[in-house]
């Protein structure tokens, strides 16, 4: 397989063979994106938008974030999504749950052991666990901060108090699940008042058939992908995804595959698809699910992508929150984006084009798409700063 074949199936299978809707976007848009792409990864990060809001934008376009607040954190009766560790933090269809249950059950063995830091809490406040547990069950959904006792945190920034130790600890058990959030708060109920009795009352499936489950879906969503690719999705681990995509193999869902370039053996989704050409326009998340394994971001579309969130102001070299831009069947450019709400303005902070590519061509789509962007966050105005060697073109582009 061609190198160009192997781009335009990943970019296929993650929806971008499709164009946006004419009509208006409600919830089936929505189910169908994440139908396709399995689930979305939540971050808490909200200088441009929360990045869980983002792939459904980059598929769908100008669609009301409102509609996935009701999937995820609306009336319980209207709720579609839950909350769990998929690829990190995640949200996915309820339907996913016992597909799940198997990493609940690794977890609650290891919080058996002593040295892990759940051991620590339990041997510091014996009890303190089931105490946060039964409150729960008395009073209903609360945060971490609400559990009495629930300590202060520790540790700096990503410091956790006992509260949210325990309380996060139980979740990934599956003991407790997330009800909801305030703010950007999660909360913490009794997973049968949060997921739906049906879903609640499925079998739980073995965890190898689980695994397997979701490495059909990871490879439904990728197209083609190495084996790394593959385990990454649902964070397998390789020992185990190895047996998976044997078994997928031999059932013939998954079709070895040599890529042009890749050192890695790939393998293709039986029924993955394979355009000729596509006219993709996106602006993507650092999270989105196209460009989360940074290996394979690199090696697909010859794109190094660091988030620099973290990384020093004076060492940054694109800029606090950089998203690539897709065009066609490339990522093209990069640009740093901020919500200025104050002054509902999008700011851009920075617009780099890709080696080997020439402005001209890229700056009134990515405009375009800059002022898709505003309109759906209820910005008003579009600041391009001159930082960057797209950012002159950017400014000087008008779109009648």
């Amino acid at each position: 397989m061609s190198a160009d074949e192997a781009r335009r199936i990943a970019l296929a299978a993650q929806g971008f063979a499709q164009s946006r809707p004419s009509s208006r976007i409600d919830r089936r848009h929505l189910r169908r994106v994440i139908a396709q792409i399995g689930l979305l990864q939540i971050d808490s990060v909200n200088v441009l938008v929360r990045s869980h809001y983002m792939p459904l934008f980059s598929r769908l376009g100008n669609y009301a974030p409102e509609l996935l607040d009701a999937s995820w954190i609306g009336p319980p009766a209207n709720r579609e999504l839950f909350e769990y560790w998929g690829h990190m933090a995640s949200l996915m269809p309820f339907e996913m749950h016992p597909l799940l249950r198997w990493r609940m059950a690794a977890a609650a063995e290891n919080h058996k052991d002593s040295d892990t830091r759940v051991g620590h809490l339990n041997r510091s406040r014996p009890g303190f666990m089931q105490a946060a547990l039964d409150e729960i069950r008395e009073r209903g959904a609360l945060s971490a901060r609400e559990i009495t006792g629930a300590g202060v945190r520790r540790g700096g920034w990503w410091g956790w108090s006992d509260g949210k130790r325990a309380l996060e600890a139980l979740f990934a058990a599956g003991r407790l699940a997330a009800a909801g959030r305030r703010g950007f708060e999660r909360l913490y109920d009794l997973p049968e008042r949060v997921i739906p009795a049906q879903v609640f009352a499925m079998p739980t499936p073995a965890p190898e058939d689980a695994q397997r489950a979701l490495m059909r879906i990871a490879a439904r969503a990728l197209g083609v992908g190495t084996e790394k690719d593959l385990c990454d999705y649902f964070r397998i681990r390789t020992a185990a995804g190895r047996h998976r995509i044997r078994e997928l193999v031999e059932a013939g869902e998954l079709i070895p595959v040599s890529v042009e370039g890749w050192p890695q053996p790939a393998y293709v989704a039986r029924d993955a698809r394979s355009p000729r050409k596509l006219d993709a326009r996106a602006l993507l998340s650092p999270f989105d699910s196209l460009i989360w394994y940074r290996a394979r971001t690199e090696r697909i579309f010859g794109f190094r992508y660091r988030i620099e969130i973290y990384t020093p102001l004076a060492n940054r070299k694109f800029g606090y929150y950089v998203l690539p831009f897709l065009l066609g069947d490339r990522l093209v450019a990069r640009v740093d984006l901020k919500s200025d709400r104050a002054n509902r303005t999008l700011l851009v902070k920075g617009a780099h084009l890709e080696p080997g590519i020439r402005a001209n061509p890229v700056a009134e789509p990515l405009m375009r798409e800059l002022i898709t962007m505003a309109s759906w966050l209820g910005l008003e105005k579009i600041k391009v700063t001159r930082r960057g060697d797209l950012a002159k073109q950017l400014r000087s582009t008008r779109i009648e």
